[in-house]
């Protein structure tokens, strides 16, 4: 039985938590990181590959090498970057995705593909946003989030192959800087209130979107690919959400633990155009019923555990003894 997990795009902001959290699960040796960059300073923590999603015989390759049972398809363009460079964002988010489904019918891997809140449209109810729903998305990244889960379908429908998903809201993470997506200014705000007590939000103070701490992500990540087939009704974009805050709420929150933060704004037209097509909360009740979600983090453990863990790697960061 093949066991190994291949992890693309494993140095983003998603995958920098995934593979330790993989390795810790499953043992080093049995996760193989990938990306079409280096680790920094040249090593990695266990078994890495150079990857190019975009070239087939490279994946291929990884996955017959190591005798890969399961892929965790992280490598993406995300939708601020994406409305930037739509034609590279279809060719990589969904022509990596194809060559990943054809090698896996090939070689009987199971495959991991997040989507996004971005899969949905102004014309989605905005609020308890239904497991099935209309998605008719106006960005060219939440139309490759729409055909990426319909295309797993198919393949999981027409070829017997075991593809899942979740549907992940604005992600939070203390450990990788933002990656160019529109709920980046959660992640932002942090580390600007640690370092100068003042932050410049680029989304209005009301924008209220639907969010999640990485460590429940990861969580859901790894427990949606153990869950019992047997239970799944849903295969691929389980809604999964954990808070719904604007940045004004968050900035308040922030202000409970560093008092003289300030926060104002300058709104970013392209960014601020795409949070108002997205949902403000999302119903997750699928995935609740048929694979036993549920968050650890509501807003307030989240903001205490961010300054908590954040402060220290910032402090480390401006030491001038740690430079090389």
């Amino acid at each position: 039985m093949k066991t190994a997990i291949l992890v693309t795009g494993a140095l983003g902001q998603i995958g920098s938590e995934l593979v330790p959290a993989l390795r810790e699960r499953y043992g080093a040796e049995a996760v193989i990181a990938s990306d079409i960059r280096v680790p920094k300073g040249g090593a990695a923590a266990g078994p890495f590959e150079l990857l190019d999603c975009s070239e087939p015989a490279q994946i291929r390759e990884i996955v017959r090498q190591y005798g890969i049972g399961t892929i965790y398809h992280m490598a993406a363009l995300l939708s601020a970057i994406a409305e930037e460079k739509p034609q590279a964002a279809w060719q990589l988010n969904m022509g990596s995705l194809y060559s990943v489904l054809e090698i896996a019918r090939h070689h009987g891997c199971a495959v991991f593909l997040p989507s996004s809140i971005g899969a949905f449209g102004p014309s989605t109810p905005r609020d308890a946003t239904p497991q099935d729903t209309i998605q008719r998305p106006t960005t060219m990244y939440g139309v490759t989030k729409v055909a990426g889960e319909l295309l797993c379908d198919y393949y999981a429908s027409r070829f017997g192959i075991d593809t899942r998903g979740i549907r992940l809201p604005g992600l939070i993470s203390h450990v990788a800087p933002p990656g160019g997506g529109t709920t980046d200014y959660a992640v932002e705000i942090f580390r600007q209130a640690l370092r100068y007590r003042h932050y410049t939000c680029f989304l209005r103070a009301d924008t209220r979107l639907d969010m999640m701490y990485m460590p429940d992500a990861i969580r859901a990540m790894i427990e949606v690919m153990e869950a019992d087939p047997a239970r799944l009704v849903h295969r691929n974009a389980f809604n999964v959400t954990a808070m719904s805050f604007t940045p004004e709420e968050l900035a308040a929150e922030i202000r409970k633990h560093i008092p003289d933060f300030v926060i104002d704004y300058e709104v970013d037209p392209v960014r601020q155009a795409i949070a108002d097509t997205w949902p403000r909360s999302m119903d997750d009740s699928a995935a609740r019923s048929e694979w036993g979600w549920k968050p650890d983090y509501d807003m307030a453990a989240m903001t205490k555990d961010m300054l908590d863990k954040l402060g220290p790697t910032l402090r480390r960061a401006a030491d001038p003894a740690n430079e090389s």
